[in-house]
């Protein structure tokens, strides 16, 4: 099953005004936060990367893999995604804990 590009409009949505976008990814998506790769959309749900500020943000939620053969991600329940004020700070606090990515080397001809 694949990602719906409504369910990426959604969850964009719900993230103005932080400064997300969304890039397509092996037929689902990956949800970038600062140039920061955060999150993962796939079938419909948003799978958060573990760092130390989920403790904070979450009780119990589920662990598992975005797609098979993926390290565990934080499945974010429906009901959570809808707390826009939650969602935006968790999102950037993820974000702000991440290391910032390696820069690409330019290939060599």
């Amino acid at each position: 099953m694949t990602t719906g590009k409504e369910t990426v409009a959604h969850v964009l949505g719900q993230l103005e005004p932080l400064d997300v976008r969304a890039r397509a990814m092996f037929g689902e998506y990956g949800l970038y936060c600062d140039e920061k790769i955060v999150a993962l959309i796939c079938d419909d749900t948003v799978f958060v990367k573990p760092s130390e500020v989920a403790d904070e943000y979450l009780g119990a939620v589920t662990l598992a893999p975005p797609y098979p053969g993926a390290k565990d991600y934080l499945a974010i329940p429906q009901e959570r995604l809808a707390d826009t004020d939650w969602l935006h700070e968790f999102i950037q606090r993820t974000a702000d804990a991440l290391p910032q990515p390696r820069k690409k080397k330019p290939r060599s001809r």
